[in-house]
């Protein structure tokens, strides 16, 4: 068994399946600690991407261009 956040799960899971029961069979209190876990997990996740593509180049094209909109006057206030 390994715990976070205070969820306890079996350490030997394998499959989506498995993950799956797993998951359907939290309680409520459980399944909501589970979400707030995940949102965050995901949210992570999706930052190191950016930060790896920011480091590797890949967005420079897209920082280039809204530059170059801002500068001829073709961006708007949010």
């Amino acid at each position: 068994m390994a715990c976070r956040m205070g969820l306890c799960y079996p350490v030997h899971m394998t499959t989506i399946e498995e993950i799956e029961k797993a998951v359907a069979e939290l309680t409520p209190d459980q399944l909501a600690r589970f979400r707030v876990w995940f949102e965050e997990f995901e949210a992570n996740r999706f930052d190191q991407k950016i930060e790896r593509d920011a480091q590797a180049g890949r967005l420079d094209r897209l920082a280039d261009q809204a530059l170059a909109d801002f500068r001829a006057d073709r961006a708007r206030k949010l």
